[in-house]
């Protein structure tokens, strides 16, 4: 699709879900912003100063946001944690009945768990982790359930790490304030891959990060949306880069905060990797999220289908139904580590998660059919010849 825009990598690259490859506009940024420091030193602010305020337009593209909703800023739980001192209010003591317990999944990745309980633990609340009844993939009745009279701050995924399963942003979201709770979403697997609409579902607030589909490269800038009725709101956590632009260098220590979401910015940003955002935006720039959507769709159904018509050992744990899945493919199998480090020795680079997934992104942008089948095809006969047991009998690791 534009798969001219990015270095690729010999062998088959299958691992976008977790690092995106590099465009070639991302390198050309970083090193013209290297160019700046070189030649301007600290005059290079003079162009740095309003970087990430200057990428919002793109970003708010990619997630359904006005710009001055979103941010280029922190990381995905940085993120998470300035939001939730802004907008997490639990209501009365914790002895007594009130709105102060938070929802999170029982499939999330770690970290979003971590954030919630350390704020659940400063206000003698609960994090409430919504089961799973296949350990896989969520049920939309045990979400709602977990939406009870006495929660604060549910946070979800908009795609799961390890199957792939897309939720309904726009009806969960619905379904929360409906019962008076504050939902966020934690959408690191959606964003570069699948439409968002932030704004007109009515999301309060979404943290993400740029370095999978959106391919800006490792320890990219993290992406933050806060929806514009609360902004109204002074930050929770402040620091001097979100301090209104124009009064910043007054140095005044009382706190004027941005408009929007640039007040959510706390320290000097790195522009060195803000310029790898900078340069991968520029690709989107150039297509639509919903062409990205599609070619999406088209890859993981032709990966879905050589799965179950070649690999019946491997378990397809990712919903079949277009509008519940996300971007990559994820097969169980109890080797799924060995076959994992066996692709690999073969120039394949897929991604493996405890205990049994293998996870297999074919990204939009840069994939091929011919790589979807030759990676099933590498599988049948590793599967066949059983192979990958010696690999995995070497010591190697993925």
């Amino acid at each position: 699709m534009r798969r001219d825009m990015f270095a690729i990598p010999p062998g088959i690259y299958m691992d976008g879900n977790s690092l995106g490859l590099m465009p070639h506009a991302a390198r050309e940024a970083v090193l013209r912003r290297l160019d700046d420091w070189q030649r301007d030193a600290v005059g290079g602010w003079d162009a740095w100063f309003n970087l990430a305020e200057s990428l919002s337009p793109s970003m708010a593209r990619l997630v359904g946001a006005r710009p001055h909703e979103v941010i280029a800023t922190g990381s995905i739980t940085a993120n998470l944690h300035a939001l939730l001192a802004t907008l997490y209010r639990p209501e009365g003591p914790s002895s007594e009945k009130g709105r102060r317990h938070l929802v999170a999944t029982s499939l999330d990745f770690p970290s979003d768990v971590y954030a919630l309980q350390s704020w659940a633990e400063r206000e003698g609340a609960e994090v409430r982790l919504i089961p799973s009844r296949d350990g896989h993939t969520l049920h939309a009745d045990d979400i709602l359930t977990a939406l009870a009279d006495d929660v604060a701050v549910a946070v979800l995924p908009t795609v799961l790490y390890r199957s792939g399963q897309l939720l309904d942003v726009e009806g969960l979201t619905r379904a929360a304030h409906e019962r008076g709770v504050l939902i966020g979403w934690d959408a690191a697997h959606s964003v570069g891959s699948v439409p968002h609409a932030l704004h007109d579902a009515g999301a309060d607030f979404a943290v993400w990060c740029h370095y999978k589909y959106v391919n800006a490269g490792p320890g990219a800038p993290g992406g933050l949306f806060l929806h514009e009725r609360h902004h109204g709101q002074a930050p929770g956590l402040r620091g001097w880069w979100g301090h209104a632009k124009d009064t910043q260098f007054e140095m005044a220590h009382h706190f004027r905060p941005a408009a929007g979401a640039g007040a959510y910015q706390l320290g000097t940003p790195p522009i060195l990797a803000l310029a790898g955002l900078e340069g991968a935006l520029a690709v989107f720039d150039s297509v639509t999220m919903e062409e990205v959507r599609a070619r999406s769709l088209e890859l993981t159904s032709r990966l879905m289908a050589l799965a179950e018509a070649h690999l019946p050992e491997m378990q397809v744990v990712t919903p079949h139904d277009p509008a519940c899945r996300g971007g990559h493919v994820a097969l169980a199998h109890p080797e799924a580590q060995a076959l994992s480090v066996a692709l690999r020795a073969r120039g394949i680079v897929p991604d493996f998660r405890q205990p049994d997934i293998l996870r297999l992104a074919p990204v939009a942008l840069y994939n091929t059919e011919a790589e979807v089948e030759e990676t099933v095809g590498a599988l049948r006969e590793l599967l066949r010849t059983g192979a990958h047991r010696e690999v995995g009998a070497a010591g190697l690791v993925t």
